[in-house]
């Protein structure tokens, strides 16, 4: 079975610096072609007595669910024609903040040990195709709430309390289906035992650590990622990212903890002891990633340097079946000391590799491959790019900025991925600036970005931590999710773009359990010349996961082709797709079927 190893582009080699300036997001590739698509329109489908339209286009067979785009349509009449002329940098869209109006109260909160943290976990529970959200509290009780949003209004929330789920000293949340009955479960990251609750349906839990056999330690966790090794591995392997070793006086002496690596047990339905990932370096956000497309997904984890002069950044080599490894400046790796706060990764350059943007205190950084895959050498074009965000863009500070949260999407929907950063000072550190705004970093055609918060009426000053991306009412606009320490939520939704929008895609990959979600797999998507690709990852940010609508937009193009490469290799036919709808891919299938938020359920 084929590795499939990342398409290129027969383009010439320009020189560095005008490489990675000129870069779009986007490979060039002569040979696409961008078929008519068909279009099937659901009847309207109601759900939850709420009246919704399902528009679309997918594949046949298949199991779970993971979205890769988005859920729904923008407006109806569109016919923007693929071939109408070279891409487009669209204006950053307007937001505004709808939390309180929606029903969402909810503080992260608490001192010393809650200064870091603040997750957020997107992903539909009810299988009504709505993002659901989880929010840690910090020294308060975590907190659940159904999304009861209409399609393309308002945001709508109710709260569920359930002693299950308010769980005290939590720092973040990640979503996964680890045990592969289609029910999206919830790993809860803690100051003590962190928990993994196992979804039921219906937005209901159970405490499953004693049933998968999970010791949840008694650390300060708050970073997570999850991959499954082999194919046939019944459970995921889990990362869990702690920080400092708990109980000391943060007046004093304070020490870095190990991480945790937590594979399944021989046998496979239950978890064995948890692996050391030593030396600990305080770190604050992990992420398996396929770096180099061999097939394996390695451990990124960012540490902060602030209480270990010798901390720095660390790719674990994670073979399966054998111990974890630490790439040395032997295979190339090379010594970046970062205040390491969140990771995003998203191939930005086209060449089919995933870029890495490293948040941290000042300067953060875009790392992309020196010298191909051949070695982990990596090197900084953030200046180049226009990504730095290193001091506030507005509020008079000229002092650095403390970010925390990235994440790339298109909120725009012009083909070019944005950043969102989460940005807020730890608690009154005068060195850095107090009045801190998150940055919009909107993607340009050049594969630059420029600053796009105000223009969106995003500027906020309240102390920002986790975030998450997501389509909260099915309007096909990518809306966003803020925890603010000490603060009420926002929840900032998309109003859209003065100008005519972009189209969009989903995709719902789905195969066989365990990893019905397709976790580890590339997904394709050619666009009339260009292909843009998207790995599938659980991971990674500050504190904050997602599970669903994963943006991608098409700019003007009306229709395009998608293809994947599964997580074990196995590459998929280029199937034809039509814009502004969900696709559901079923691994072998070689037609498209439409996809329905009620398949989520077993």
């Amino acid at each position: 079975m084929a590795l499939g190893r990342p398409e290129r582009a027969s383009i010439p080699r320009l020189p560095r610096v005008a490489r990675h300036i000129g870069d779009i997001n986007l490979v060039t590739d002569p040979s696409a072609v961008s078929p008519p698509g068909r279009e099937v329109r659901d009847p309207a489908a109601t759900v939850a007595g709420r009246r919704r339209n399902w528009r679309t286009i997918g594949l046949a067979g298949g199991t779970a669910v993971l979205v890769v785009g988005v859920i729904a349509a923008v407006a109806a009449s569109r016919a923007l024609d693929a071939t109408s002329g070279p891409p487009t940098a669209l204006p950053a869209p307007r937001f505004a903040d709808e939390a309180v109006a929606a029903g969402v109260r909810h503080v992260y909160d608490g001192e010393f040990t809650f200064f870091v943290g603040g997750g957020v976990a997107a992903f539909d529970c009810d299988a009504d195709g709505l993002p659901d959200l989880y929010f840690a509290g910090g020294s308060r009780p975590a907190a659940l709430f159904r999304n009861r949003s209409l399609t393309g209004g308002s945001l709508a929330f109710e709260p569920l309390a359930d002693p299950v789920t308010d769980l005290d000293s939590a720092t973040g949340a990640y979503p996964i289906d680890v045990d592969g009955d289609r029910l999206t479960d919830l790993v809860v990251l803690r100051v003590g035992e962190n928990v993994i609750l196992r979804g039921l349906g219906d937005c209901r839990f159970e405490r499953a650590n004693e049933i998968l056999g999970l010791e949840g330690g008694d650390g300060w966790t708050v970073g997570f990622s999850a991959t499954w090794e082999a194919a046939d591995a019944t459970l995921p392997t889990l990362a869990f990212g702690d920080y400092l070793i708990p109980g000391e006086n943060p007046e004093g002496t304070t020490t870095c903890a190990d991480s945790q690596l937590v594979r399944p047990a021989p046998g496979g339905s239950t978890y064995g002891d948890a692996l050391p990932l030593r030396p600990g370096l305080c770190g604050l956000s992990m992420l398996f990633t396929d770096w180099d497309r061999s097939g394996r997904r390695d451990l990124r984890v960012s540490n902060d340097r602030h209480y270990d002069a010798d901390s720095e950044e660390q790719l674990w080599l994670v073979a399966p079946g054998e111990p974890p490894k630490l790439y040395t400046r032997a295979d190339g790796w090379a010594r970046l000391q970062l205040f390491g706060m969140g990771i995003a990764s998203q191939d930005l350059t086209g060449d089919g590799y995933p870029e890495v943007y490293l948040t941290s205190q000042g300067d953060n950084k875009l790392q992309t491959l020196a010298d191909g895959p051949a070695r982990p050498l990596f090197e900084d074009i953030a200046l180049r790019r226009g990504a730095t965000a290193h001091r506030p863009f507005t509020g008079g500070e000229i002092k650095p900025s403390t970010a925390w949260h990235p994440v790339f999407a298109d909120v725009n929907n012009d083909g070019f991925s944005d950043l969102y950063v989460t940005k807020g000072n730890v608690e009154g550190q005068t060195d850095h600036a107090m009045k801190d705004p998150s940055n919009l970093l909107i993607g340009q055609a050049d594969g630059s970005f420029v600053e796009g918060a105000m223009e969106a009426g995003l500027v906020d000053f309240g102390r920002s931590r986790g975030a998450a991306v997501v389509d909260l009412n099915a309007d096909g606009l990518l809306d966003i999710v803020t925890v603010v320490r000490r603060e009420n939520v926002r929840l900032w939704r998309n109003v859209g773009v003065a100008t005519t929008p972009g189209h969009w895609l989903g995709v719902v990959l789905a195969q066989e359990a365990p990893n019905q979600a397709a976790v580890g797999s590339w997904v394709a998507v050619r666009i009339g010349e260009r292909t843009v690709e998207r790995e599938v990852t659980i991971g990674g940010g500050h504190a904050s996961g997602t599970l669903g609508p994963i943006h991608l937009g098409l700019g003007r193009a009306d229709r395009a082709q998608v293809r994947v490469t599964w997580p074990d290799g196995e590459v998929g036919p280029w199937l034809e797709v039509t814009a502004d709808r969900v696709v559901r891919i079923a691994r072998g299938a070689t037609a498209a079927e439409p996809w329905r938020p009620s398949q989520s359920r077993p």
